[in-house]
């Protein structure tokens, strides 16, 4: 597990980035506004992770300008993935609750409050998100709403609750907030999932991290009174781009349900996560008939069903891949 450093603050807002440029300053002017929280000691960390743009100097520039009384730190992460980049945050941060914000995530102004206060009033909580609303470029596909939770779009209503880890129903690493003693003592120094890195478009690292949490027995809530945007650019309502996204969701799935199971529950997530979504996709195919190849809502549903359906075996050939990477580490 991950070792805690002392903490010294009470909040830190933790902006993973890669080329985010452009994106950063809108992120960074309604961080710098937030209301109600005169009496918290708060900072914000950027983690660059490999960025080709002018990430540094943006952040460079607020950091010689700005006037409030919080720290603005800036680190390099060299080993791509989202994963490495949120570790590293965790590790850097010196507050007690840390909040993942993304580079194209636009906090309420009263964001930081909720949060925070949401941590001190439930002392189990090992991690909790809030309502993400979509600030789309253009409107969005009709139906669109079925699969929005898959681009980090939740709006779960206005009654705070518990998050049903055992069937994978968790908030994404956007606009997350997690204790750090509870990160800290339940994640593994390194994921399984590191982020969509390939054409894959693999997912899972966030997930995969509150997994760990619940599994350590740390409770993962639903906060209604967080509100943040998450700025949706027309490329990711595209075709090509949302069947890339269906299929990196999918090939996720066995890995992650084997996470907090007993020996003896693996053979049957196998044959559940076969057969269950074979049937979704003969219910699927019989209910558009022809159309699924029309339906852009139809397409990514079929896509995430196939992708699910044969991630056992994505998973074993990962773990046949890394043990003769290690295999070939050992010999060296």
């Amino acid at each position: 597990m991950n070792t805690c450093v002392t903490k010294k603050l009470d909040f830190t807002v933790a902006i993973p980035t890669y080329n985010g440029g452009k994106r950063l300053p809108k992120v960074l002017e309604l961080l710098l506004n937030q209301k109600r929280i005169e009496n918290l000691n708060w900072e914000i960390i950027i983690i660059d992770n490999n960025s080709s743009d002018n990430t540094k100097e943006v952040i460079q520039y607020y950091q010689k300008n700005c006037s409030q009384s919080f720290l603005l730190r800036y680190f390099l992460e060299r080993q791509q993935g989202i994963a490495f980049a949120r570790i590293r945050a965790v590790n850097e941060a010196r507050g007690e609750f840390i909040a993942f914000v993304d580079d194209d995530n636009l906090p309420a102004p009263d964001w930081v409050f909720q949060s925070y206060t949401f941590g001190k009033e439930h002392p189990q909580a090992g991690a909790w998100s809030g309502q993400i609303h979509g600030d789309f470029e253009i409107s969005p596909p009709e139906d669109f709403t079925r699969i929005q939770a898959f681009l980090a779009i939740r709006e779960h209503g206005s009654q705070e609750h518990l998050f049903d880890a055992n069937n994978l129903r968790l908030p994404p690493g956007a606009s997350l907030v997690v204790r750090k003693q509870a990160w800290c003592g339940s994640v593994p120094k390194e994921l399984v999932f590191k982020g969509r890195l390939n054409k894959l478009m693999v997912g899972g690292d966030d997930t995969e991290a509150l997994l760990y949490l619940h599994k350590a027995g740390w409770e993962i809530w639903y906060n209604p009174a967080m509100h943040i945007a998450h700025q949706i650019p027309h490329w990711r309502l595209e075709r090509d781009y949302l069947i890339v996204l269906a299929r990196g969701c999918g090939l996720c799935i066995f890995q992650l349900r084997l996470i907090n199971a007993k020996n003896w529950q693996k053979p049957i997530i196998l044959v559940k996560t076969i057969l269950g979504n074979l049937h979704r996709i003969l219910q699927h195919i019989i209910k558009y008939r022809g159309k699924s190849t029309t339906n852009l809502i139809a397409i990514f549903e079929i896509n995430f069903y196939l992708a699910s359906m044969i991630s056992p075996f994505y998973s074993f050939r990962w773990k046949l891949d890394t043990i003769f990477k290690n295999t070939i580490v050992e010999n060296d």
